[in-house]
């Protein structure tokens, strides 16, 4: 009976100790909670509010979390904006496993005292104004999983020692911080390692060489530091990868285009590097593959169309390289593209047709390529696309009426193309437009006063086309100031200098008690008529010359066939064609003759089809020699002389006499007298040759210096045929009141 009361008596004693144990344990852990309450100095939401001394901190604490023994195991305070230092006391807490307190205003460093915290297996400081050095003491934790200082004002490099006992770490992330010098090759100690995210810092170096040696890597993201080397066939070897960021760096060589065919990679990024060489053919591409950005490298070839085998892919990114070719028309297989950036590339031909197909489509960028063609229509399917950028290319054709049905655009940028037709009034119906740019194009017409109903605009810009009428009176787009409407010849009204008749055209009114002074645009007209009147009489004089010249073909002599300043070699690819006897006839004074080609010393002038060098010849001979720039518009040699053949007819006194032409696949030249004393933009512009004009010349070049803009290279400066018949009925009424 005696020892069965000493069993219970020793029972109950060492439950008693046990539960005053417990309890001086949770009063001591709740005085180190209340001493980190106590270096808060801000806590704007009173999160910790109920972390008070008379409360339990495993029940009514904010944030806490007790084990079943009734020891603190967690600290759970995200988001809560706290202001103030890490209290050291923390260290008190044996067994803390878990210490989140990103998304707050902490200052200063880690205590060092948290070093004691070998329970610790998760620490999420980001987001927060901690600074110092990363301290070497987190690598002798033995439990940590998982450790995010990213966010913070860390300094120093990535101290070796953070990755001594890392072999049940699985993520670590220092990204967004101040830290410099290498990758710890030390790295590869986290044998467990899932993912590391080092990006936004000024790291410099190269990528650990047994970087793939940590099997299970999937996540590496090292973007926007200041690595270099090469990465192609080292990053091969990563046979786990799902995200790979190397964005922003300086890699060169080849690009690891390799990676793409790894069955469970679903984010590629490899922009803003030296990267060269081609994208080459795709023979497999993941399935769950959705980012793919190669922008901002020195790649050049073709995108290759077995781009489509990355079926899923939400976002194409290959602008700002040197890539060639065309767009592959089999793009609209690529269904779930959400973003398509090709811009500031060298791809040429048109747009191709099914962009419409890509329903999700928010951004398509083709800016400042060489496309050609028109817009096609199906763009408008796109009902979800936010941004459309083609500007800064060569597309023709009308603005399709059909892009009021894109109602959640934000961004539509067309200008520096040749587009013609008027502005669609439907473009009004976009309402949540912000950026609308059509400048530089050949758009004609009046402005429709539907674009007021454009609430949104921050930027507006119509200038450089071809424009008339009076600019609508509405804030929303006369805000936006004279330079949005500008180099348009026919707009009036404010906020222009220029203001409208009373028949809503363009006007130059004069000043009271003056004689009254034709103005441009009446004067324009008039030279326009003369222009027509002009070209009859010439098309007379070609046709009388053409007559003549065909008693006269023993003069045209075919002097040889072969390429002018050719090497020698024999090959017969060009014709050279003379009108005159008076020049050499002699293939070598040719050859020594138009070497001046490749003489930028040479140069008289340039123009829209061509420029023009001046050639000389032994004995005083002079001529002036077009290099013709067709880009296409000859189709072939047969045409090509049918065409000199009838500027060779031609014969006036105020016309320089053609001396023959030179045709050849790669070359085309023709060859004219040489006329000194300057060229017509000189004496037009102002650049006066002394000696040169009398005063009838004088009064003739004024008239047609205001005349350029009926005869404008820049086809967005030329007026339309109405518009030239209404000033002419302004002219007619104008002269009739005198």
């Amino acid at each position: 009976m005696r020892r069965h009361r000493q069993i219970h008596l020793s029972h109950a004693l060492l439950f008693a100790i046990l539960c005053l144990l417990v309890t001086v344990s949770a009063a001591t852990e709740k005085e180190i909670l209340l001493q980190f309450k106590g270096n808060i100095t801000d806590d704007p939401h009173n999160s910790l509010s109920s972390w008070v001394s008379s409360g339990n901190p495993c029940q009514g604490y904010n944030g806490v979390s007790c084990n079943s023994e009734g020891f603190v195991e967690r600290i759970v305070l995200w988001n809560t904006s706290l202001g103030g230092v890490l209290a050291p006391a923390l260290s008190g807490l044996k067994r803390l496993r878990i210490l989140t307190l990103f998304g707050n205003r902490f200052t200063g460093s880690i205590p060092d005292g948290y070093a004691d915290l070998h329970s610790l297996w998760k620490i999420n400081l980001s987001s927060n104004a901690l600074s110092g050095s990363i301290p070497e003491f987190i690598g002798d934790l033995p439990s940590i999983r998982f450790l995010d200082l990213s966010k913070n004002g860390f300094t120093g490099e990535i101290p070796s020692a953070l990755f001594r006992y890392c072999y049940k770490t699985k993520f670590v992330s220092l990204s967004h911080n101040n830290i410099v010098g290498p990758i710890p090759a030390s790295l590869v100690n986290c044998s467990n390692l899932e993912g590391f995210d080092f990006s936004f810092n000024n790291l410099t170096g190269v990528v650990p060489s047994r970087i793939c040696d940590i099997p299970r890597l999937s996540y590496v993201s090292l973007r926007s530091n200041a690595l270099s080397g090469t990465v192609q066939q080292l990053i091969s070897a990563c046979q786990s990868l799902v995200h790979l960021d190397f964005g922003s760096n300086g890699f060169t060589d080849l690009a690891p285009f390799s990676i793409l065919e790894m069955q469970n990679l679903t984010y590629f990024n490899i922009s803003h590097n030296g990267f060269e060489g081609h994208i080459p053919e795709i023979t497999a591409c993941s399935e769950r593959l959705e980012i793919f950005d190669a922008s901002g490298n020195h790649l050049d070839g073709e995108i290759p169309s077995s781009i489509t085998k990355c079926g899923n892919l939400k976002l194409l990114a290959l602008e700002l390289n040197r890539l060639k070719g065309t767009i592959p028309v089999d793009i609209q297989e690529l269904r779930r593209l959400v973003v398509i950036k090709l811009g500031n590339n060298s791809i040429g031909g048109v747009i191709p047709k099914g962009f419409g197909n890509i329903e999700l489509l928010e951004l398509l960028d083709l800016h400042n390529l060489n496309l050609i063609g028109e817009i096609p229509v199906d763009i408008s399917n796109c009902k979800f696309l936010l941004e459309l950028d083609i500007s800064g290319n060569n597309l023709e054709g009308e603005i399709p009426e059909t892009f009021y049905n894109m109602t959640k655009l934000e961004a539509l940028d067309l200008h520096h193309n040749q587009l013609k037709g008027s502005i669609p009034p439907s473009l009004g119906n976009l309402s949540r437009i912000q950026y609308l740019d059509l400048s530089h194009n050949e758009v004609s017409g009046s402005i429709p006063p539907s674009l007021g109903n454009l609430k949104n605009l921050t930027h507006f810009d119509l200038s450089f086309n071809n424009l008339s009428g009076a600019i609508p009176n509405i804030a929303t787009i006369q805000n936006f100031g004279a330079s949005a409407f500008s180099n348009n010849p026919f707009l009036c009204g404010a906020p222009l200098d220029n203001p409208c008749s009373e028949n809503g055209t363009s006007s130059s009114p004069s000043a009271p008690g003056k004689t009254k002074v034709l103005s441009a645009s009446v004067i324009v007209a008039i030279v326009a008529a003369a222009v027509i009147l002009t070209g009859v009489c010439l098309v007379t004089i070609m046709n009388v010359r053409a007559r003549r010249r065909k008693k006269d073909d023993d003069q045209i002599m075919i002097v040889e066939s072969t390429s002018l300043g050719s090497s020698g070699s024999g090959v017969i690819i060009g014709k050279l064609v003379l009108f005159s006897k008076s020049l050499p006839s002699k293939y070598e004074d040719w050859e020594a003759g138009t070497k001046a080609l490749l003489d930028k010393e040479s140069l008289i002038g340039s123009g829209s089809i061509g420029t023009v060098y001046r050639t000389d010849f032994e004995g005083g001979i002079s001529i002036a020699v077009k290099k013709l720039e067709t880009l296409g518009r000859i189709r072939n040699q047969e045409e090509f002389e049918q065409e000199i053949g009838r500027l060779g007819n031609l014969q006036h006194p105020n016309l320089v006499a053609f001396q023959g032409y030179y045709w050849s696949t790669s070359m085309q030249l023709i060859l004219s007298e040489f006329v000194p004393n300057g060229n017509l933009y000189d004496n037009l512009h102002g650049f006066g040759y002394p000696g040169t004009s009398t005063s009838r010349e004088n009064e003739l070049i004024q008239v047609m210096r205001l005349g350029l803009i009926c005869t404008s290279e820049d086809p967005l400066r030329r007026p339309s045929m109405a518009e030239v018949v209404q000033v002419l009925e302004s002219i007619r009424n104008g002269l009739e009141s005198h």
